[in-house]
């Protein structure tokens, strides 16, 4: 059976990336056309500059002992942005896609994001039921912080095929 609904944020049979594209062209014009691709454009790098303040705070912390509280704090923070951009993130797949997470395209990615997410929230737990030393809180969010920049690598790279794509189109 195939969809034929043409309502926005609905995936036709019809509405599949030609072989080597990331997007269709109804999806590249309901990427270009929603709002939370822009949101998605200003989070990413926002996201990326708490992360490199965090990670300098936390190696601070593990190479001095001095600063806890602030690693603590930008670890938090970090773990914030990452939550919006999830879930930024799923509505903009929902838009473009016509499903929350998971669409062909973004696959790995999101099973990625969802490790990324495990060892942000793993984090959150220990720090909240104080069930791990500062050191080993420290070393869980340096887990997370290289599980998210091999992630965001995935998006990146992702990004730079739609442009290589959008390219050979024009």
């Amino acid at each position: 059976m195939s969809v034929t609904s043409t309502a926005p944020g609905s995936v036709s049979s019809l509405d599949r990336p030609a072989p080597g594209s990331l997007y269709s062209d109804a999806e590249r014009v309901r990427r270009d056309g929603t709002r939370w691709t822009l949101v998605q454009g200003i989070l990413a790098p926002v996201q990326f500059v708490v992360f490199l303040i965090s990670l300098g705070l936390v190696l601070r912390y593990l190479a001095t002992g001095a600063g806890y509280e602030a690693a603590t704090i930008s670890i938090v923070i970090k773990t914030v942005f990452l939550i919006v951009i999830m879930i930024t993130g799923a509505i903009w797949e929902k838009v473009v896609f016509g499903q929350y997470l998971f669409a062909p395209a973004f696959f790995w990615e999101d099973v990625f994001s969802f490790g990324v997410i495990t060892l942000h929230s793993w984090y959150m737990i220990a720090l909240l039921t104080g069930s791990m030393a500062p050191d080993a809180l420290m070393y869980v969010a340096l887990a997370a912080y290289a599980a998210y920049v091999i992630n965001a690598g995935q998006f990146l790279w992702k990004l730079r095929m739609a442009r290589l794509d959008a390219e050979g189109r024009a």
